[in-house]
């Protein structure tokens, strides 16, 4: 038998498949440091980005409000003129608190606080410049007003929302018009009025007053000459309507004549 010309492998040496293994192995806790280390730098940036980026406030959306020479405010009234409460509204058609206060909660304020004679309402225009299609929604509903027509426009529109806000489309005309027919205007003049944007001072000018009183968020309320920004309910607008009702009744106090005293 010939004899063996390769050298007999020793057991304790590790032969090269295995030196190789080792080697990789040893590798792969060093990748996976590094790769631990790398998702730490970017969540540490991206918490310093989202820490220092500036946080939005209501009237940070109205920088861009343009309410040069707007005029004097004129708001659209529902109740009596001489009613006891006065309930200033400042609302934007597009804002979805507003829709909700629209919808669900005045309805009631109508029939329970509105109609006999406790207070009346008045909403004026309040565009925040983030909507898109909100101008073009007070522009049709201030030309309704020309013929009588505000407030039906005015709960149609937000009943509708949804189709034609600025997330829904880039043209709220074709909507706005239907709108306009459903509630029964002479659509020509309606458009007409539509199309030159005839009310467009009006609109800057119930932003403008809103801005002077105070008001950075929509829906936002004066009554009894103190603001009430947020939604409320039935029963909390209610209890404001009441408390400014009583403010306006109670007598002022007036001190005891003083007396001569007697010599």
């Amino acid at each position: 038998m010939p004899p063996n010309s390769e050298h007999p492998r020793d057991r304790n040496v590790p032969g090269k498949s295995a030196v190789r293994e080792a080697r990789n192995a040893s590798s792969r806790p060093k990748a996976f440091f590094w790769l631990l280390g790398a998702i730490a730098l970017i969540g540490v940036a991206a918490l310093g980005y989202v820490a220092s980026k500036p946080k939005a406030r209501p009237t940070d959306v109205l920088s861009g409000a343009d309410t040069t020479n707007a005029g004097p405010a004129q708001g659209y009234l529902m109740g009596k003129v001489d009613a006891p409460v006065k309930i200033l509204e400042y609302a934007d058609f597009e804002c979805p608190g507003c829709a909700g206060f629209a919808t669900i909660t005045e309805p009631d304020v109508r029939t329970r606080i509105i109609e006999p004679g406790l207070a009346s309402i008045t909403y004026y225009d309040f565009p925040l410049t983030m909507h898109r299609n909100t101008l073009a929604a007070s522009n049709a509903a201030a030309c309704a007003d020309e013929q009588g027509k505000f407030w039906p426009m005015h709960d149609r529109i937000f009943q509708a929302q949804d189709e034609w806000n600025g997330e829904a489309t880039d043209r709220p005309k074709p909507f706005l018009k239907r709108y306009a027919t459903e509630v029964g205007v002479d659509v020509a003049k309606w458009e007409s009025c539509y199309d030159t944007r005839k009310y467009q001072k009006r609109i800057s000018a119930n932003l403008a007053e809103g801005l002077r009183r105070g008001v950075g968020r929509t829906p936002s309320f004066i009554i009894g000459n103190k603001l009430y920004a947020g939604v409320a309910g039935y029963d909390e607008m209610k209890a404001i309507v009441d408390s400014a009702a009583k403010a306006t009744t109670t007598p002022a106090v007036t001190p005891p004549a003083a007396t001569k005293k007697k010599k």
